[in-house]
């Protein structure tokens, strides 16, 4: 495991660090939840799991944050908003293609948090790849979309994470 974390690590930075016009959104689901309301908070393991995603992100300089406005979300992305001192910049699913369009337009990496189907259809509109629903079903999915000259490249990464 501290062989993937090191390969993990390693990937995230190459790729952050290569020219200053370069630049990468992270995607993922929201952490793991609890079942006892319509806006749930997280589980003892999203928690850990948010802990350890801001652990992860923090090496690659992230620079703005975006979540929708659930508390699932905004618990996922709390770590790394106060370990980075980032203001959480809040998002609706009805304009995902605008925010898509202003997080290149950014040109700055940048973590976004979200449910099932607005992790699938912001990865979809951010790297131009097809992918299915259950790709991000599992808590474990890590989006990088890494733009090099305005390409995007897509690379799917799996977090490590066992609850205790």
């Amino acid at each position: 495991m501290k062989i993937f974390m090191a390969m993990l690590t390693c990937s995230l930075s190459l790729h952050t660090c290569l020219a200053s016009d370069d630049f990468t959104i992270f995607l993922v689901k929201h952490a793991e939840v609890t079942t006892e309301n319509k806006n749930p908070g997280l589980t003892y393991c999203g928690k850990q799991r948010s802990k350890k995603l801001a652990t992860l992100l923090s090496k690659v300089k992230v620079k703005s944050i975006y979540s929708t406005s659930d508390q699932k979300a905004m618990s996922t992305a709390a770590n790394l908003s106060n370990q980075e001192n980032i203001t959480i910049k809040n998002y609706t699913h009805t304009r995902l293609e605008q925010l898509s369009l202003h997080v290149r337009q950014r040109n700055e990496n940048a973590l976004i948090i979200g449910d099932n189907l607005t992790t699938v259809q912001l990865t979809q509109h951010l790297s131009n790849t097809l992918l299915k629903k259950s790709d991000v079903e599992s808590y474990h999915m890590l989006y990088q979309v890494h733009f090099v000259k305005g390409q995007a490249f897509l690379t799917q990464l799996t977090q490590s994470h066992r609850c205790h």
